[in-house]
């Protein structure tokens, strides 16, 4: 009995280290980021970084304007979502509460398969077909722009949102369905009007999960939005975005310059953003297991 209680400790003690070392883990990323974006923010105000309309780090003068890379990764943020939200929920609630038992475990499956494509191949897919479809359906120069990545990012959503709607839905006590179905409510009006309502805060925490994978994706934004620097007015033009001007950038910076210093900037801005967006998704969660 006393080995047993000795273990149960251990154990608890070595959940609590591996909680705290993930958040001291998240904690230093952020000071690592700060402390070179203040360092930045020494050599450019702070006012014309965020208010800036020009991204021009090798002009002379160099121009840090973070509004573009902004204004891009919204509107392939928020292309994605319009079209992943719909098919993820709708999906859920086929998966969840139409499909037969054979055909759910099925369904559940390929969700598993989507989720572990390698974004690289997705963006591959991007440049080799979708791209070339895009600019010829809408007659445009080029196929990479804001549309395609949109589209192949809500593709890289639906996984998150369809999984995390479907538990929501099935956290939905019986007792609700049954009370519907005995006041002579059909299955689709239970469906629609008890069930989605009771799982809305988990459905809500989806999108939001969804949101925070399309806005931190890099790869597939790097490879087919074209990663034009000027402000984006239409979702059918190239653009660029956060993620992508990091990580195309990064490499060809000069370590120490202001160039270099400015994507570290621009990574704390993309961190603040995601930071947010997850913890909403959390709080969100929790609200729907109460």
């Amino acid at each position: 009995m006393r080995l047993t209680r000795i273990s149960e400790k251990i154990i608890e003690a070595a959940i609590r280290l591996s909680g705290l070392l993930v958040i001291a883990f998240v904690l230093l990323i952020f000071l690592f980021l700060f402390a070179n974006a203040v360092g930045f923010f020494r050599l450019y105000p702070i006012g014309r970084f965020i208010t800036g309309t020009k991204w021009l780090p090798i002009s002379e003068p160099p121009t840090f304007g973070i509004i573009p890379l902004l204004l891009g990764s919204i509107y392939v943020t928020v292309g994605a979502i319009a079209v992943s939200v719909p098919i993820g929920v709708a999906a859920a609630m086929y998966i969840g509460e139409v499909a037969p038992a054979w055909l759910r475990h099925v369904l559940k499956s390929l969700v598993e398969i989507l989720a572990a494509i390698p974004s690289v191949v997705l963006g591959f897919i991007g440049i080799v077909w979708l791209g070339p479809f895009v600019a010829s359906r809408f007659g445009l120069s080029t196929g990479m722009c804001g549309l395609t990545g949109s589209l192949l990012l809500a593709f890289m959503a639906l996984p998150t949102i369809i999984s995390i709607s479907e538990d929501a839905l099935a956290s939905v006590p019986k007792s609700f369905k049954e009370a519907a179905y005995g006041l002579g409510a059909t299955k689709w009006q239970a469906l629609w009007r008890i069930v989605l309502p009771s799982a809305s805060s988990g459905i809500i925490a989806g999108v939001m999960l969804g949101i925070g994978r399309v806005i931190g994706e890099t790869m597939v934004v790097l490879m087919v939005t074209g990663n034009s620097s000027r402000i984006p007015t239409s979702i059918l033009q190239p653009l660029k975005t956060l993620t992508a001007t990091v990580a195309g950038e990064m490499g060809e910076a000069v370590t120490g310059s202001d160039h270099y210093l400015a994507l570290f900037a621009v990574a704390l801005v993309l961190f603040i953003i995601t930071f947010v967006i997850n913890f909403l998704a959390g709080l969100s969660l929790k609200r729907s297991r109460r």
